[in-house]
C-alpha cells in the first residue's frame, strides 16, 4: 500500500530554518517525481517544489525560489525540503506528492497527511 508519511514541521520564528522530510513505502520511490505542496490558512493548496525522479529536473515556486531546497535519497525512499530564511507567509500546513511518473508535470496520484509549519515571532 502506498504511503507518504511527512515530518520534521513546527514552530519557527521568522528567519529560521527547518527541513522537512517525505518517506515514501509501499511504491519505488526511484519512478516517480516527487513534490511538496503548502495550504496556506484559508488558501488552496499550492504546488511549491517538485523534482524529478533522478532529480535531474527541480522546479520552485516563485514564493520559496532562492529560500527552499528539495533533495532526495531514493536509496531511504525519502525526499525532504530545507526551508531557510522562514516567513510568516510561509505558514501553514506542508504535504508531499507522488507524481503520475517520473517527470515534474504537475499530475499527481497520491498525498500525504502533511505536517504543520508556523512560522511566528
Amino acid at each position: 500500500q502506498l504511503q507518504l508519511v511527512e515530518s520534521g514541521g513546527g514552530l519557527v520564528q521568522p528567519g529560521g530554518s527547518l527541513r522537512l522530510s517525505c518517506a515514501a513505502s509501499g511504491f519505488t520511490l526511484n519512478y516517480y517525481a516527487i513534490g511538496w505542496f503548502r495550504q496556506a490558512p484559508g488558501k488552496e493548496r499550492e504546488e511549491i517544489s517538485c523534482i524529478s525522479s533522478r532529480g535531474g529536473t527541480i522546479l520552485y515556486a516563485d514564493s520559496v525560489a532562492g529560500r527552499f531546497t528539495i533533495s532526495r535519497d531514493n536509496a531511504k525512499s525519502t525526499v525532504y525540503l530545507q526551508m531557510n530564511s522562514l516567513k510568516p507567509e510561509d505558514t501553514g500546513i506542508y504535504s508531499c506528492a507522488v507524481a503520475q511518473n517520473e517527470f515534474c508535470a504537475g499530475s499527481y496520484r497520491d498525498w500525504g497527511q502533511g505536517t504543520q509549519v508556523t512560522v511566528s515571532s
